[in-house]
């Protein structure tokens, strides 16, 4: 019984320790995208930071919804979610509804969500359009934000100056779908999405800002704006920065495998090597994303500061 007790001591402490460093990770976490932030709107002002997920940043205190974190809220201009009202069936996160409820006074709130069906499709629309959240759900066969849909909701020829006045997006990531790169953006062009969310290469070549300014106009003549899709939290193998010697733990700011993507590495994204490699200088991923012509980034993997301690 004595040992039963001990062991069960010990399993309550390494799991207060485990929250204590996430939630100290987290706070580190709202100190990289402000630091980040401010780096990208000094090179270019107006240029849009949007973080993914992780909304418990959004929080002073991280584990509650007593009080938005301001500084947070100030260095960013909007947040994507995904899978808030279906993650492959209708399962709405009541948790992280009510969080991104009250960031909507402050900031816009873009939700990916995964249907299975027309129907379901249709009802994600309603269910965020009457949250007053911008919606982008997509099936499973386009999981991996691989296609362009057929239809634009709120389709609009209005103007898009800034985040706030989105209607719809494109969340287009991958461009396995398409031959070359010339058809890639062509198929963008001939779109009347708000915004685009995209990757800021194509393969391994880097868009230049010609490209990237061809699809500021939507077909239908109106201007929108056009974001980076960029990993900040877990380092991907096949991206220009990444060393071939490179392994787990080597650096060791590579911290944890990223369980089902076989190419990326959860990083302590707080260590001076990584922040050097996204933003701060001249040769960062930001900055190659600002000389591309992009109008913002989208921060994908925000909650490496959990995942870094916790397997889900």
């Amino acid at each position: 019984m004595k040992k039963l007790i001990f062991f069960s001591f010990i399993l309550v402490l390494a799991a207060c320790s485990r929250e204590r460093r996430s939630k100290r990770a987290g706070h580190r976490m709202q100190d990289f995208i402000i630091e980040l932030s401010e780096f990208a709107k000094a090179q270019k002002p107006g240029f849009a930071i949007i973080p993914q997920n992780g909304t418990e940043l959004l929080f002073r205190n991280l584990d509650n919804m007593e009080k938005l974190e301001d500084r947070l809220i100030n260095a960013i201009d909007g947040i994507g979610v995904e899978e808030l009202f279906y993650n492959g069936v209708f399962e709405p996160d009541d948790y992280r509804l009510q969080m991104l409820l009250q960031a909507r006074e402050k900031i816009p709130v873009f939700v990916a969500d995964y249907t299975s069906g027309q129907a379901d499709l249709n009802q994600s629309y309603a269910y965020n359009t009457d949250a007053g959240f911008v919606a982008f759900p997509r099936d499973s066969s386009n999981y991996d934000y691989l296609s362009i849909p057929s239809y634009v909701h709120q389709e609009n020829a209005n103007d898009i100056i800034k985040l706030s006045d989105a209607k719809n997006y494109l969340y287009l990531i991958s461009s396995d779908n398409f031959p070359d790169k010339s058809s890639f953006l062509e198929a963008i062009r001939q779109t009347n999405f708000d915004v685009v969310l995209m990757d800021a290469f194509f393969g391994d070549e880097l868009f230049s800002s010609a490209e990237i300014n061809s699809l500021k106009t939507k077909a239908n003549g109106g201007s929108r704006l056009v974001i980076s899709y960029i990993n900040v939290g877990a380092a991907e193998k096949y991206r220009y920065y990444w060393q071939e010697d490179w392994k787990l733990h080597h650096p060791r700011w590579l911290k944890k495998e990223y369980e089902g993507y076989e190419d990326e590495i959860w990083v302590k994204f707080w260590k001076k090597e990584w922040k050097e490699i996204i933003y701060g200088n001249s040769n960062s991923y930001v900055q190659k994303i600002i000389d591309a012509g992009f109008d913002g980034a989208y921060l994908d993997n925000v909650e490496a500061f959990y995942f870094l301690y916790y397997d889900e």
